[in-house]
């Protein structure tokens, strides 16, 4: 299948004037969560859901939630030094799905490009410097892709824990000052 390209992709929050029933991924357990609490949730002020729309058409979606994950499960090169705590705050992917119908046209990418995106935005408001994902296994492979990394000891859950460090890529994206052209 062709890939569908990202500037025709849309993120919008979901709201209760949107057509749901039609979505249709391989996980009955997340179209039932799509229709039956996303909303709900995201009025009790647990999680938030953001809609992919291509061409008028929902293609996917994922829910972010706030996290922690324990100082002792982070490698120590991905670390703080000196952090009094015992967790880090963290962004979590409670949920992420595309249409059965979209499946393998770069949905899945986009969803998580545009959650690391909106953590990342979060990040500048407020502490938060790890994006957490309870995987399913057959995932494990797509978010290691993107840098994910497994939590140890969590290897023979049904859902592994994995996280990304955010730090890197905004030192990464940030841009450098110099006073360099002012010295002279």
């Amino acid at each position: 299948m062709a890939q569908i390209p990202y500037n025709e992709l849309q993120i919008v929050p979901l709201t209760e004037r949107d057509r749901l029933p039609s979505f249709n991924s391989i996980s009955a357990e997340l179209n039932e969560f799509l229709i039956n609490d996303a909303l709900e949730d995201q009025e009790n002020m647990i999680s938030k859901t953001y809609l992919s729309i291509w061409k008028e058409n929902l293609v996917g979606f994922v829910t972010l939630l706030t996290d922690t994950i324990g100082v002792q499960l982070i490698h120590e090169s991905e670390g703080v030094d000196g952090y009094q705590y015992t967790k880090y705050p963290a962004i979590k992917i409670g949920r992420i799905a595309v249409d059965k119908n979209n499946e393998r046209m770069g949905v899945g990418r986009f969803l998580l490009l545009a959650a690391i995106g909106k953590s990342i935005s979060i990040s500048k408001e407020i502490g938060c410097r790890y994006i957490t994902v309870d995987s399913k296994r057959n995932s494990i492979g797509f978010y290691k892709k993107h840098n994910f990394k497994e939590i140890e000891g969590y290897g023979n859950s049904d859902f592994p824990k994995m996280y990304l460090n955010m730090y890197p890529i905004i030192t990464g994206i940030k841009p450098k000052e110099s006073l360099e052209e002012f010295e002279n």
